[in-house]
């Protein structure tokens, strides 16, 4: 008989969420203006071909990037 009680307690999903979600809270504090939706996209991972296998934390903008509104 199987154990209902016998579940991971890591959801990968779950922190992969979580990891996107602070690269994002990151790039947004640490910008002196609005993050562009392209910026957005590239943090998340959307867009374009390189954004598949782009590293989310090398999107980060450094703290030095100013973003025209």
């Amino acid at each position: 008989m199987e154990d209902q009680l016998d579940v991971p307690l890591e959801d990968s999903e779950l922190l992969d969420e979580v990891e996107l979600t602070t690269n994002l809270i990151i790039a947004a504090s640490e910008a002196e203006a609005d993050l562009p939706q392209d910026a957005i996209d590239r943090l998340l991972g959307l867009g374009g071909e390189d954004a598949s296998s782009a590293d989310p934390v090398s999107q980060i903008p450094d703290q030095k990037v100013s973003y025209g509104v």
